[in-house]
């Protein structure tokens, strides 16, 4: 690829109470209070009624991307306070919810199929689309990127709590999301032909819809001839969410361009790294993406970094890369942050009014 791959990125985010915190069934009505004149991409309804979804147009430039998401997050914003609600980027809902189902047949289906799965649902996650030449390019690049997804989970884990209480994990929405039979980490597929052999024989099954609940750590997108990494909560703070577009960005394209010999460790070794990112996030350890052994998170980031440099340059995104960072590395992830806000205050709608704050930017860490 000549030119800079395009980056895009969805955002599912909760509508929450105010001054209870309580996620609030307001999807239609905040879908239809969206003011007019929108930026490029688009907002819809999810599996919830409880949340929505912003996404991006796709872009070169990770600067503008960032100003689409933030223009985004204000309009939801906007929008939901006109219905008495605020937008709160969270992984999870940190008071206790009972959600709801959204309308329409697909959504039906999935919830008569797949009982409590589906009733108990209310996930927010970070999706990034990273455009590719070809199938073939795609499917090479998912089976070599596979060791290193772990470490951009741990990056934006923002899910500590759920339904009222500390799940002790850093990201415990990469554990629920296990609960859905095509979910996590898989096999090296070898080709387009290999991969379109598994969709096909896991559909035959019965079991799934459609292809959209193939619910791969990263996939081909059904949509858009793009790769579409899937491994992170919701970030918190817009800049995490561009820090991980351009990380993704980057190890598409290094393990695009890459020569030397895949390392393809095994779908068990993937689980117990992926737990361990979705755990303790960046404050403890990782598995490094390349020798497959445990090491303080940083320095396995740091391996990775390394190893994305020169697309990083190609792109003019290593100074975004590290000043964010460095930025994590000070204050942490969003995890980090709602627990420091409930040690202070004690109270579960204080992490969600501090989280519907940063969500628009309004108090963010400033360094």
């Amino acid at each position: 690829m000549s030119e800079l791959r395009t980056v895009g990125v969805e955002e599912e985010m909760l509508l929450v109470e105010r001054a209870t915190g309580h996620a609030m069934s307001l999807q239609s009505q905040v879908l239809a209070a969206m003011p007019e004149n929108p930026p490029d991409g688009e907002i819809e309804g999810e599996f919830a009624r409880e949340q929505i979804e912003v996404g991006s147009a796709p872009h070169e430039d990770l600067a503008v991307l960032a100003a689409e998401l933030s223009e985004w997050r204000h309009r939801a914003s906007v929008a939901a306070r006109h219905q008495g609600a605020a937008v709160a980027a969270l992984g999870l809902s940190p008071t206790p919810t009972v959600p709801h189902r959204a309308p329409g047949s697909r959504y039906a289906q999935i919830a008569e199929r797949f009982g409590v799965i589906a009733a108990e649902f209310l996930s927010c996650g970070c999706h990034v689309h990273v455009s590719v030449d070809d199938r073939d390019e795609a499917v090479r690049v998912l089976d070599r990127i596979r060791p290193s997804l772990p470490l951009l989970t741990a990056l934006c884990t923002n899910s500590p709590f759920h339904a009222g209480a500390d799940t002790g994990y850093a990201g415990y929405r990469t554990l629920q999301m296990d609960r859905w039979p095509s979910a996590g980490p898989v096999e090296p597929f070898g080709s387009a032909a290999g991969y379109d052999e598994a969709i096909s024989h896991m559909l035959a099954t019965g079991v799934l819809l459609d292809q959209g609940m193939v619910y791969f750590d990263a996939r081909v997108s059904h949509r858009y001839p793009t790769i579409e990494i899937r491994v992170a909560d919701v970030c918190l703070d817009v800049r995490d969410a561009v820090l991980l577009a351009a990380l993704c960005r980057a190890l598409v394209e290094t393990e695009a361009q890459a020569t030397d010999e895949a390392v393809l460790p095994s779908v068990p070794v993937l689980r117990l790294a992926r737990w361990q990112a979705a755990g303790s996030g960046v404050s403890g350890d990782l598995l490094d993406a390349r020798t497959l052994k445990p090491v303080a998170a940083w320095e396995a980031i740091g391996a990775l970094v390394d190893r994305l440099r020169p697309a990083l340059e190609r792109s003019g995104d290593v100074e975004l890369v590290e000043t964010a960072l460095a930025r994590v590395r000070r204050h942490g992830t969003g995890a980090d942050r709602q627990r420091r806000v409930f040690e202070h205050t004690g109270s579960m709608a204080d992490v969600v009014a501090d989280a519907t704050r940063v969500t628009i930017g309004a108090d963010h860490d400033q360094s």
